[in-house]
């Protein structure tokens, strides 16, 4: 799938060139009712679209091609539940008929082609299910991450206004069960949509009440459903809406075509994640987020890879070496999670004892995104497995990456703190606030030069206006990224941080990240944030949060001594770093995003401005209690 290039540079120069053909080539390979009349071409919205006038079919190319050329009693799915001792695995030709006759049990609710559907559930098979069903039909899917409060459910409802819900009884977040339908009840009060019902999954941990005259139960409508055909649609016909985590008012639903998508996906499952058809993958995500869509569902799915959905934590659920049992029972051979999961199982388990006797050999690399990768989580992992580890960077309004190292292509080397290079048809360039190019190694704000290639997010669900104004406005033909960044000599990105996340001292801009690398490198820290805290003379100064690895024997004070020192010593006295503070947890969330908004809000005495997205609120009330003690002393 790398399309007959066997190095980075001539990809990267054939995609940059003759940007038709490279991609056409890759659509060749999907099956198509009606060709596209042009690859990329002016369209309805703000920037270009892929593959105007053809039709295409999500869920057959990810799951009826595969039954229909042979391959149905392959193994699609791999459900791993440790919260419930569950095991399961579904084959292509099992997943065939449940989406066919979910999709005849959505017809027979009235859902047609167009009709927006929210699904609402935790990891498992049903979810993924439920979203090829909306594709199969031709209905578009909003997944809404299972456990989610009402009050943004209901600002997703009203936004999204769904015809139906398809929902799970409960959810279990770790040892706690934790039921969905009083959270969708409330939400369904609070909005001024109201869909025409809701089909619960029911599960055995937690029922949900079906008297009501809105509420159906799953096994009854598949067993009552005729199977549905597939229904093509145009490839710019949106897939889904997915909105971004940490919104606050009005939502913001990322919109995906699903044409250009399916084909950016198809080139990556090779080209990026170096995963031939028929071998495991899996992306340790949650299909909440676009991590799961794009690399727990679509693109595994469409290159006939077994997939694994895992409910479960990455320490606790029973404990830090779950994940290295699941890839030698499945023999994975392309991982990805997040560095937090990383990070998490280090400072339970620092010495990775819980890997040694687990056989890995299957495992070829891993890939690691959602939030900065420091060098010393990188190094830890590389060590620890032996393995290749590629830090990769996208976004929720890509679908896919912008810049990553393309093991099917040509392993690049690796830049302990770098993103690698722009994936083909990602053209990326650092600009200063004029809007200038900056020099090689200098920090400057990260945009990619339009058009956007394949499977980014062309618009904003009736919000056309706030795309234009979130991304594109900034720099006349640019898409604006939110993150700052330098480009080295190589062409290597580094992400450093979000734009709004650089502090400024005394007129010097510091990256945060730079600081965090720095303490993240102490044998004693397993985590920890650096954000800019008001300050009088400065305007604001560096305050570091860290968390320590298990059974650390050092004193707070000498600690906190040598960890000014680090800083001191590799960024300068410019950084004017003091300030270190010792917690238990980073307030995160559900994906793995350190909430360094929030912290900086707490300790400059605001009311922070939570997302609906954190993982865990009671994380903040140490914080609060912080800087309350400080103020207290002062």
């Amino acid at each position: 799938m790398t399309t007959g290039h066997h190095n980075y540079a001539s990809l990267s120069r054939h995609a940059f060139e003759q940007p038709e053909r490279f991609w056409g080539g890759v659509a060749e390979r999907l099956n198509w009712t009606r060709k596209w009349d042009q690859v990329v071409g002016e369209g309805q919205g703000p920037i270009p679209r892929w593959f105007g006038g053809g039709q295409i079919n999500a869920c057959y190319n990810c799951v009826d091609r595969h039954v229909e050329q042979g391959f149905g009693e392959d193994t699609a799915l791999i459900y791993e539940s440790p919260v419930t001792g569950t095991s399961r695995q579904l084959s292509f030709r099992e997943l065939r008929d449940a989406t066919a006759r979910l999709g005849g049990a959505m017809r027979q609710q009235g859902v047609t082609l167009g009709d927006r559907v929210l699904i609402y559930m935790p990891n498992s098979p049903e979810a993924v299910i439920a979203m090829l069903a909306c594709a199969r039909i031709g209905a578009i899917h909003s997944v809404v991450f299972g456990g989610f409060a009402a009050r943004e459910l209901a600002a997703r409802i009203d936004d999204a206004t769904p015809k139906l819900i398809l929902a799970a009884s409960c959810g279990i977040e770790g040892a706690k069960i934790l039921p969905y339908q009083p959270i969708l009840d409330e939400a369904c009060t609070i909005s001024a949509h109201q869909p025409d019902g809701t089909i619960y999954w029911q599960r055995e941990q937690h029922q949900a009440d079906l008297t009501g005259a809105r509420a159906m139960d799953w096994v009854t409508e598949l067993a009552a459903a005729e199977p549905v055909a597939c229904e093509p649609v145009d490839a710019t016909h949106p897939l889904y809406i997915l909105y971004t985590s940490g919104t606050t008012g009005q939502p913001k639903g990322i919109v995906r075509d699903t044409g250009g998508y399916l084909v950016a996906l198809s080139w990556t499952m090779e080209g990026l994640y170096n995963c031939p058809p028929g071998e495991t993958y899996w992306a340790a995500s949650d299909v909440g987020w676009v991590v799961g869509h794009s690399y727990i569902v679509y693109g595994p799915l469409l290159n006939r890879n077994a997939t694994v959905i895992f409910e479960g934590k990455p320490v606790g659920t029973p404990d830090a070496g779950i994940f290295w049992q699941i890839m030698a029972k499945h023999k994975v051979r392309s991982f990805f999670t997040a560095p937090t999961a990383i990070r998490a199982i280090k400072q339970v388990d620092p010495d990775g004892d819980l890997a040694a006797g687990e056989d890995l050999s299957a495992l070829q690399a891993v890939y690691l995104a959602g939030e900065r990768t420091d060098p010393s989580t990188l190094e830890w992992i590389e060590i620890l497995l032996g393995k290749p580890v590629v830090d990769h960077w996208w976004q929720t309004e890509t679908g896919w990456a912008i810049c990553g190292n393309p093991l099917g292509v040509e392993p690049l080397p690796v830049k302990p703190g770098s993103t690698s290079v722009p994936m083909p048809g990602w053209q990326i360039e650092c600009l200063d606030e004029q809007g200038n190019p900056v020099a090689a190694n200098e920090t400057g704000a990260i945009v990619a030069r339009l058009p956007l290639p394949p499977g980014a997010a062309p618009t904003l669900w009736n919000a056309e206006e706030r795309y234009v104004e979130a991304y594109l406005e900034r720099y006349a033909g640019y898409y604006l990224s939110g993150d700052a960044g330098f480009i080295d000599e190589d062409g290597f990105v580094y992400v450093m941080t979000r734009t709004d996340d650089v502090i400024n001292v005394a007129g010097h801009r510091l990256s945060s990240s730079a600081m965090e690398e720095v303490l993240a490198a102490n044998p004693a820290v397993a985590e920890c944030a650096v954000v800019g805290v008001h300050d009088e003379l400065k305007g604001q100064i560096p305050a570091g949060f860290v968390v320590l690895k298990a059974g650390v024997g050092a004193t707070v004070e000498e600690l906190c001594a040598e960890l000014v020192q680090d800083v001191r010593r590799e960024i300068g006295p410019v950084a004017a770093f003091k300030r270190v503070h010792l917690v238990s947890k980073l307030p995160k969330t559900r994906s793995g995003k350190i909430l360094r908004r929030n912290i900086r809000q707490i300790a400059d005495g605001e009311e922070p401005k939570v997302p609906a997205t954190i993982e865990d609120l009671s994380v903040l009330d140490e914080y609060l209690q912080l800087f309350e003690k400080r103020e207290e002393k002062s």
